[in-house]
């Protein structure tokens, strides 16, 4: 594995996460999902998360998969983001007395959306670096 294109990759993903969550959970959804508190180091742990993302979709791209292009990195971003909005759903469904499954499809759409294109620029960026 290139540790420089790892590292690139990792925080362009992270920033693209980051300004794709602003746009659907700021923005386009903020009527479904809380606000982040001012007060608080939400921000700073919403920015973390972010680009812990971006460094799990390079490292699973650079060191095991090798994808190298918009396409194959749009596809596996899809895939990864299909199975880690199931998971936040149905563990959001878990916490719900009474379960919202208009919620449940929005977090899988974004997570399907963001993952994607997420993948896609990780996979620009090696294709660019190798």
């Amino acid at each position: 594995m290139n540790t420089k294109t790892f590292i690139v990759g990792g925080l362009v993903g992270g920033i693209v996460d980051w300004l794709l969550g602003w746009l659907f959970y700021g923005i386009i959804f903020s009527d479904k999902f809380p606000q982040p508190d001012e007060t608080t180091n939400a921000m700073l742990f919403i920015t973390c998360g972010c680009f812990a993302f971006g460094f799990f979709m390079s490292f699973i791209f650079n060191k095991w998969a090798e994808i190298a292009t918009l396409s194959a990195g749009l596809k596996a971003g899809a895939i990864i983001g299909l199975f880690m909005g199931l998971m936040e759903g149905f563990f959001s469904l878990a916490d719900q007395s009474t379960p919202n499954y208009e919620l449940f499809g929005i977090v899988i759409f974004i997570s399907i959306v963001m993952s994607a294109v997420v993948g896609a620029a990780i996979g620009i960026v090696n294709g660019k670096m190798n």
